[in-house]
């Protein structure tokens, strides 16, 4: 049996056992990217990059890691130079980004090298594994989030496309009324219950995945639009978009263990009035396999990506809620030319490389700016515990690129 069978059955194992003999589709994507065995980022994580099934900034080269470590060497410095700083990178896929990091920071930087403690939270074992093997030669601590103390951290936490991965709450819109999307099977289906409706269905083999629409399992949905000021009451009939709680639980849970220093997020998102908007019917959620995007998520079980992206309002509101103030919010192209990015463009016209060598060098340099693509990503500062004069000092990163001036 394939892991997309195997994995398939315990979903629908858990349906089976769970009340009203439904789940959520927070709990089903969570079941389909982290079962500890079969689900995507325990078996399939590995094949990340341009041969699998999406790459990130940091499969373009050490740029994107280096323009990092200036602004955590300057984050540093504003909090006194402390010893130990530590850096607890979360999701840290295969460990390309840590390395980056490490590397330059051992290079170019020797003093805050020997402050640094640098800590990975990473849920997947195979992950974790392949991360130790990369970064052998470094000082580097693995912890579950859950594992790290409270109030313990002085430093930076900071993460690369880890949010868009978090289970999502899927809601439809019927009457007026915010109903949940949940998943079950053709044979578990309830013949139509009212408010129950079957929102369409996937088939894997034997196995029909059936959506639902039914009461909210939690008020927290509603009450998240109050978190983030839309009212979406009048939006069009059998709007769909989804929720990500899950989010807001992460950022609880960084905000308590960072005594002083920053919160780093780099995803792709919108601001919540773009995220909710009529004209954006459908969502975002969107799965990838083998760099094929499509929006359904009751295929390749356990072997596709399965993602939905970024709502900055709602990390920037509730972080507040949690002690977190916003820094600053930009552009990832904006973020990375006022870290130097701009200079590196410029300094090819002064190599002595093959043409070929420096059309490739040029060519990926400028896809970490492309505003279609990976420049267009949203780079969402937080700070905690910081003196006003500390918080006085502007970061490199949110300032205006030196290009940019007029």
């Amino acid at each position: 049996m394939n892991s997309n069978s195997a994995l398939s059955e315990i979903i629908t194992d858990h349906i089976v056992t769970s009340p009203q003999k439904r789940i959520t589709f927070a709990e089903f994507m969570d079941m389909a990217l982290y079962h500890p065995e079969l689900g995507y980022y325990s078996t399939r994580a590995v094949n990340l990059g341009k041969q699998g099934d999406f790459f990130t900034s940091i499969h373009l080269g050490a740029d994107f890691g280096e323009l990092l470590a200036v602004q955590f060497v300057q984050m540093w410095e504003i909090l006194g130079r402390p010893v130990p700083f530590s850096m607890v990178e979360m999701g840290a896929g295969q460990g390309l980004l840590a390395l980056d990091i490490l590397k330059y920071i051992q290079q170019q930087y020797p003093d805050f090298f020997n402050a640094l403690d640098y800590v990975i939270v990473e849920k997947s074992p195979v992950l974790r594994q392949e991360q130790q093997q990369r970064l052998q030669e470094f000082s580097v601590r693995w912890f579950n989030l859950e594992e790290i103390p409270s109030h313990s951290i002085t430093g930076c936490f900071f993460s690369n496309e880890l949010v868009d991965a978090l289970p999502v709450h899927q809601f439809v819109l019927e009457q007026g009324k915010l109903w949940e999307i949940y998943v079950t099977t053709r044979q578990n289906l309830t013949p139509n219950p009212s408010p129950q409706a079957e929102r369409g269905v996937r088939s894997h083999q034997n196995i029909e995945f059936v959506e639902i629409s039914g009461t909210p399992s939690t008020s927290k949905l509603v009450e998240y639009f109050d978190l983030v000021g839309v009212n979406i009451s009048d939006f069009p009939e059998n709007y769909r978009s989804e929720v990500n709680l899950a989010a807001l639980d992460w950022l609880s849970m960084v905000a308590d263990r960072l005594q002083r220093g920053y919160l780093l997020t780099i995803d792709y998102g919108y601001i919540a009035n773009r995220y909710y908007n009529p004209r954006r019917s459908q969502g975002t959620l969107q799965c990838y396999y083998h760099h094929q995007r499509h929006n359904d998520p009751y295929i390749n079980i356990g072997q596709q990506d399965i993602t939905a992206h970024v709502d900055f309002t709602a990390l920037e509101r509730w972080g507040e809620r949690c002690g977190l103030d916003k820094v600053g919010f930009t552009e990832q192209a904006l973020f990375l030319m006022a870290l130097g990015l701009g200079e590196r463009i410029a300094a090819l016209s002064y190599t002595q490389q093959p043409i070929s060598q420096l059309l490739r060098r040029r060519d990926v340099l400028h896809q970490l700016l492309d505003p279609l693509g990976l420049g267009g990503f949203g780079v969402l500062v937080q700070r905690k515990g910081l003196t006003t004069q500390e918080a006085a000092q502007a970061l490199k990163g949110l300032s205006v690129p030196e290009q940019m001036k007029m």
